[in-house]
């Protein structure tokens, strides 16, 4: 019987006939024209972002995610918050993206790159914790950390090379 399954299998699949292979292969390798054009994404507080004074902004992003305990500044962990929250997003929306951009890679990670800055702007807003020192309260007249003249939550930026 096992023979005979066999032989109904082979005589199955001649019968099966593909076409469209040039067209598939063209599809192809349209696909592979727009997904190898050189696309990275940088997303945050880019090199030439700087206060008034020259302070870069990086700098201060930094302090304020890991915190400075010599000048008595907690850890504020918007950054790493925002990643562990949305990166697992990303792989979908890229995929999703790629298809709506017809694979063009620049075009999608300019997108992504768009987005990501909103999610970390939006964890810049959201982030109230720890609170303020009183002081820091008098001196800038809000309670709220991350925010004294927006030009941190300005500084966000992405680009793609």
């Amino acid at each position: 019987m096992v023979p005979r399954l066999h032989h109904l299998a082979e005589w199955l699949l001649s019968m099966a006939k593909i076409t469209g292979g040039d067209k598939l292969a063209a599809r192809l390798s349209e696909i592979a024209r727009g997904l190898s054009k050189p696309s990275t994404l940088e997303v945050g507080f880019l090199e030439n972002a700087s206060y008034p004074d020259g302070t870069p902004v990086a700098l201060v992003a930094a302090v304020q995610e890991y915190g400075a305990p010599s000048r008595n500044i907690p850890p504020r962990p918007f950054f790493r918050t925002m990643i562990a929250e949305k990166s697992p997003e990303w792989p979908d929306a890229i995929a999703g993206l790629l298809k709506t951009t017809d694979y063009d890679a620049e075009k999608t990670m300019m997108q992504v790159g768009e987005g990501i800055k909103g999610q970390l702007q939006q964890s810049i807003v959201e982030t109230n914790s720890p609170p303020l020192a009183e002081a820091t309260i008098e001196r800038k007249g809000s309670s709220k950390p991350l925010v004294d003249t927006g030009h941190m939550f300005n500084s966000v930026d992405y680009k793609v090379e």
